[in-house]
C-alpha cells in the first residue's frame, strides 16, 4: 500500500498525518508499529488519521493510533497537529470540529498557533497516597484527573529535579500500579517555575516511555497547579521539549473546570510518501 503523509511536531510530541478522506487507507497494529519505528519507518510517537465524519456531529473524525499499534482516546498536542493539518489540506482559516473517542473537539485556526477547546476534565482526586511493595519510595502522594486519557500528576520540589531514568522508573510503577488497573494510567511530574508558571515531564502509556510533551498531561498538571497552587488561568507550561503552551479554563468554586484550551506551536516537519 502506497501512503502519502505529513510528518508534524506539536511541541516535540511528533504524528505522522494521513488524509484519509477518501477511505482507502486501512492500516493494521503491524504496519502502525512500523510507519512509528524511528529507525525502519517515518519514526512518530503516534499516527493520526483524517477521515469523514459520519455521526453528524462534527466536521471530521480522527482515528489515533498510539505507536504501539493501539488506538487511543485523545491526545492534546495531536489534536493541535491535526487542527493545522485540516487547515492545510482542506483549506479551513477559522474554526473546526473533529470527532474522537474521547468526544468532539474545537480547533481555532484563525492564529499561525493552533488553539483546541477540550472535553470538560473529570475525575479529580487530590492528594491520594500511593503505596509501592518493591520501588520508588514506599509512599508518594500524588493526584489524578482525567482530560480525555487518565492523568496521574506529582509535585516535584524545585531543588531536586528528576532526572530522564528517574521520569521513566517512576512513571512505569505509577503507570502499572494496582489502583489504576487494568487500563492504567499515564504519569506527569509538575515542577513550579514561578507562579503561574510550570515544567512538566510525561511518561506516556503505550508509548511506555517519556516523551517530549504531552499535551493532555500538559492541561491535566495546569488545572491540579490551580487546585494546589491557586494558580489562575491561564497557566503557562514548559514542556521537555522546551516549547511553551498555554492552558486556559474556567473553574468553579468546587472545582469543576469547563472551556478547557490549549494553546501552542503545531509544525510541519516533513511530507513524503512511503510503501507498505
Amino acid at each position: 500500500m502506497h501512503i502519502r503523509f505529513t510528518k508534524m511536531s506539536g511541541a516535540g510530541n511528533d504524528f505522522i498525518l494521513i488524509d484519509n478522506r477518501d477511505s482507502r487507507v486501512i492500516l493494521t497494529p503491524e504496519q502502525v508499529q512500523q510507519l512509528c519505528h524511528r529507525q525502519n519507518g517515518v519514526g512518530a510517537d503516534g499516527i493520526l488519521i483524517l477521515e469523514p465524519n459520519r455521526t453528524g456531529k462534527a466536521d471530521w473524525s480522527w482515528t489515533f493510533f498510539n505507536n504501539n499499534g493501539l488506538m487511543s482516546e485523545m491526545c492534546g498536542n495531536g489534536a493541535r497537529c491535526f487542527g493545522a493539518f485540516i487547515r492545510s489540506v482542506v483549506g479551513t482559516t477559522s474554526t473546526v470540529t473533529f470527532e474522537t473517542i474521547a468526544g468532539v473537539i474545537e480547533a481555532d485556526l484563525s492564529r499561525p498557533e493552533v488553539t483546541v477547546a477540550l472535553t470538560n476534565p473529570v475525575g479529580l482526586k487530590l492528594h491520594s497516597v500511593l503505596h509501592f511493595d518493591d520501588s520508588l519510595p514506599s509512599s508518594m502522594e500524588c493526584h489524578f484527573l482525567n482530560t480525555g486519557v487518565p492523568h496521574v500528576v506529582v509535585c516535584v520540589g524545585e531543588a531536586a529535579p528528576l532526572s530522564a531514568a528517574q521520569v521513566v522508573d517512576h512513571g512505569r510503577s505509577i503507570r502499572y500500579h494496582a489502583d489504576f488497573a487494568p487500563a492504567g494510567t499515564n504519569v506527569n511530574f509538575v515542577q513550579v517555575l514561578k507562579p503561574g508558571s510550570i515544567r512538566v515531564r510525561t511518561y506516556e502509556r503505550n508509548v511506555e516511555d517519556e516523551t517530549l510533551a504531552c499535551g493532555t498531561g500538559v492541561v491535566a498538571c495546569a488545572l491540579i497547579s490551580h487546585c494546589v497552587h491557586g494558580f489562575s488561568s491561564p497557566v503557562e507550561v514548559f514542556a521537555q521539549s522546551g516549547d511553551r503552551l498555554e492552558v486556559h479554563f474556567s473553574v468553579t468554586k468546587d472545582l469543576h473546570f469547563s472551556s478547557v484550551r490549549l494553546a501552542g506551536p503545531a509544525k510541519t516537519v516533513f511530507t513524503g510518501e512511503i510503501e507498505i
